[in-house]
């Protein structure tokens, strides 16, 4: 990939720090059918300072953690990154298949929609139901 300035696809574009980006990438590409557009690596040529991906028609930007500069890795716990999909069986086998750990199963929930909540290895909390 290239360190090429794509404009992100979406109003709001989530930007999230994870530890090991250039891995988290490559997880998404696998579990969610992301493409990577874009990435920066740092100046020490193991991290990332950008990587831009399109994931379910959005934007998703990530990066390393960067504690010299004080962003740590915090695990997700008061966040989840949704996808309204086509084939919200097919995502969610793909989704698992990669290493997501479910932590809702995947079922017809109380008010009316098929949704399940998945948690990634990287501390990202995921959920995910059909496009209405």
């Amino acid at each position: 990939m290239t360190s090429q300035t794509v404009p992100p696809a979406g109003g709001v574009v989530p930007h999230i720090n994870v530890e090991g980006a250039g891995d988290a990438s490559a997880f998404y590409q696998k579990a969610f059918g992301a493409r990577e557009l874009s990435r920066a690596p740092a100046q020490d040529g193991k991290r990332l300072m950008h990587c831009h991906l399109v994931l379910n028609g959005g934007s998703l930007m990530l990066s390393d953690t960067f504690p010299e500069f004080g962003v740590v890795g915090q695990p997700s716990t008061s966040h989840t990154l949704h996808l309204d999909v086509d084939d919200v069986d097919a995502w969610w086998s793909r989704a698992v298949a990669a290493g997501a750990t479910v932590t809702l199963a995947l079922e017809q929930q109380f008010w009316g929609a098929r949704y399940g909540k998945l948690r990634d290895p990287f501390g990202v909390n995921w959920s995910l139901s059909p496009k209405a």
